[in-house]
């Protein structure tokens, strides 16, 4: 059996873009609270949206869950929506604020 990773994980939420800021990935943007990985290949994700409001939130969290799954290793996924503490541009990377005008 394939061990699973935290950085695998990670890895492949790196290739994640939000349809709406498709120049800048869903780790860099700060969407990614949380990772955990059990020795059993079970993937739990928290995670936020930049709103409340964000119409691509459906979406986004199947995205998430799709791509996780196709991690060899991983048995089950699970994406838990969470809005505390809420998303603000400072949780972004140095590198998303810099394609994004911000910095």
């Amino acid at each position: 059996m394939v061990k699973v990773t935290r950085d695998d994980v990670i890895n492949k939420l790196k290739e994640v873009y939000d349809p709406e800021i498709p120049i800048v990935n869903i780790v860099d943007l700060g969407l990614i609270y949380n990772v955990d990985v059990s020795e059993e290949g079970d993937v739990h994700i928290k995670m936020t949206m930049t709103t409340p409001m964000c119409p691509m939130a459906g979406f986004i969290l199947k995205y998430v869950e799709n791509e996780v799954k196709r991690i060899p290793g991983v048995r089950n996924v699970s994406v838990e929506l969470v809005w505390d503490p809420p998303w603000t541009p400072e949780r972004m990377s140095e590198k998303a604020k810099r394609l994004l005008g911000l910095k």
